[in-house]
């Protein structure tokens, strides 16, 4: 049906495939060419390079600024946010008054990562400092009273909370009738009403006007670094003392910001990207071991902070012991650092297991219930590790491409996560939950959420998420791989990929560049490690693409993949360098096939 009232087409499906094996239409990234050319002849790029940076929406005159990002010019003044004078100051007088400084921080890497940049500064600068990671079986998330009493026992006139506190309304009243001062630090959504502490430092405080709301915790952490430093320069404290040179965190900054999924872009681009140049020259011993640990031997990417060293780090707070994150990041003895990682490590290792367990359980579970139409899958589960229900959500997100919640249940209630898609605010949804009385914690932000709920509401939060949710879609969902090109099995060339890491670092916000293969033969599919399909992609012109789908075996994909009889496919997936023995080669990651008709 054409005509007036008919509403805009969408853009036609990419090499016709309007669903492919994990359920996505794929579509062209959208990108004005006019501009993409007059990118790369202004900047003197590669035509592919000037495409990426305009379907990214980069302008002529910001491609600058964006390949080469710097503090110099997007660092924020941080006395821009509301209540950092008040912090600066009085946490400038902890330290120039020989008062002892409590940290309460996250158990996550963006909670670690914040914690052990503040402990660093403090200690550098000349303070004394206790660091307190909530065990997240005996605890749960955020500040919790006897607590920050223990702290303020233990010497601790004030106490900043990292990456946690906007929504402890309890707790840190219960500080304050102590006489204990608290600093809030976070990032995550606020509710008009903010809790009774010294003052709240958070750019997504609903009166805040800050433009900087998608700082990850540590980057609002190293903007309280940076105004408590500046005070103290003020004040005359560092005459006859060493002052702190804060660019060596900076690859604490870049991990934890990398980790917490926020986007790439601004301040959070140029942190991380001096992080990884920091990161490099491995002054930290502790990043140092983990990266050791990894099997990192290349020059880090955004990509080994997401995917190596992060699910290691997350590893004691949700499997193992919380404060090994922050232990790991402050050791300066290399053997030490070596022990705390492969501590990690193997933690990590038992963190897989239990998660495959969990997960089938959960599938099973979602694909039960069927598909009722709502936007919001949930699966409650007894005897589920709380350490592992985010990645869980993660992983059902990804799946069935849609918000999940994954619970697990004890006794009469249930702790639980949540991830959300682009376009649906979960934190939002949450927050609204536990106002209407439906749970007893709960917070987040748009793409993720923590909660948790007693055991008789679990029918009630369902319901409830799934209307809140429904009011936020403007129409079906649908979902869609924005690729960025299309190539013959043999294009995709060393040369190519190392093209393309001038637009990095990638990560939410700046995706890594994805292409579809086309008319592909599978070639050698075989599973390796833990549920990975392995193969070799055969071009029409017989060129070869080393390939690998990760925890795909028992995907619709990997079961594909692995039947393939040499009938052609279109697959898509980003494009990484890959040593092996001397040799350099180029591997493609796997996200998407679908058969090429």
């Amino acid at each position: 049906m054409s005509g007036a009232g008919a509403g805009p087409q969408p853009a036609p499906a990419l090499l016709d495939v309007e669903r492919s094996l994990s359920g996505r239409r794929w579509q062209a990234s959208p990108c004005d060419e006019r501009q993409a050319l007059a990118i790369s002849q202004h900047w003197a790029l590669p035509e592919v390079v000037g495409r990426v940076l305009a379907a990214r929406r980069v302008g002529l005159d910001d491609c600058g600024l964006f390949l080469n990002p710097t503090l110099r010019d997007l660092l924020p003044d941080p006395f821009h946010l509301k209540g950092m004078d008040v912090a600066a100051t009085r946490l400038a007088a902890a330290v120039s008054g020989g008062e002892m400084i409590g940290l309460f921080g996250d158990y996550d890497v963006d909670g670690a990562t914040s914690s052990a940049l503040l402990a660093r500064f403090f200690e550098a600068a000349g303070a004394s400092v206790r660091v307190h990671i909530p065990d997240r079986m005996r605890e749960g998330y955020g500040p919790n009273a006897p607590a920050l009493l223990a702290l303020q026992e233990q010497g601790a006139g004030v106490v900043v909370t990292v990456d946690c506190g906007t929504s402890a309304f309890a707790p840190l009243a219960a500080a304050a009738e102590a006489g204990l001062d608290i600093i809030v630090v976070d990032h995550h959504e606020a509710e008009a009403e903010l809790p009774r502490a010294l003052t709240v430092v958070n750019p997504n405080r609903m009166d805040e006007t800050s433009p900087h709301g998608h700082l990850a915790a540590v980057g609002v952490a190293f903007l309280l670094v940076v105004a408590v430093n500046r005070r103290l320069r003020e004040q005359g404290w560092y005459q006859g003392r060493a002052v702190p040179d804060l660019m060596q965190w900076l690859d604490i900054v870049a991990l934890g910001t990398v980790c917490d999924v926020v986007p790439l872009t601004g301040v959070n681009r140029a942190l991380v990207a001096q992080g990884l140049k920091v990161m490099a020259r491995r002054g930290n011993a502790g990043l140092a071991a983990l990266s050791d640990v990894g099997g990192v031997k290349e020059r880090p990417e955004a990509y080994h902070l997401g995917y190596v060293m992060g699910p290691r780090v997350n590893a004691g707070g949700r499997v193992g012991q919380a404060d090994l994150g922050v232990r790991l990041l402050t050791a300066d003895d290399a053997a030490e650092a070596r022990r705390l990682a492969e501590m990690l490590d193997s933690y990590n290792r038992d963190r897989q297991g239990i998660e495959a367990v969990v997960l089938q359980e959960a599938i099973e579970q979602v694909e039960s219930r069927g598909d009722d139409g709502t936007p919001l899958l949930l699966a409650a589960g007894e005897d589920w590790h709380p350490g592992v229900i985010g990645i869980i959500a993660g992983r059902l997100k990804e799946r069935y491409n849609r918000p999940c919640c994954v619970v697990a249940l004890d006794g009469a209630e249930g702790k639980g996560s949540g991830r959300s898609v682009p376009g649906l605010d979960l934190g939002a949804a949450i927050i609204a939950a536990r106002q209407a009385g439906l749970l007893l914690k709960g917070g987040g932000h748009a793409m993720a959420a923590g909660f948790t709920v007693p055991r008789d509401r679990l029918d009630d939060l369902r319901a409830f998420l799934a209307e809140r949710l429904t009011a936020q879609m403007a129409g079906p969902l649908v979902p869609v791989l924005e690729l960025d090109g299309v190539l013959d099995a043999g294009g995709a060339t060393v040369d190519l990929v190392e093209t393309l890491k001038q637009v990095g670092p990638f990560g939410s916000g700046n995706p890594e560049p994805r292409f579809a293969v086309m008319g592909a033969r599978v070639v050698a599919p075989r599973v390796v490690g833990q549920g990975h399909v392995a193969c070799q992609l055969v071009g029409k012109s017989g060129g070869r693409l080393k390939a690998i789908a990760f925890r795909a075996a028992d995907s619709e994909l990997g079961h594909a993949l692995l039947a393939n009889d040499g009938t052609p496919m279109h697959v898509a997936g980003s494009l990484k360098i890959d040593t092996w023995q001397g040799n350099v080669a180029v591997q493609m990651f796997i996200e998407d096939a679908a058969p090429a008709y």
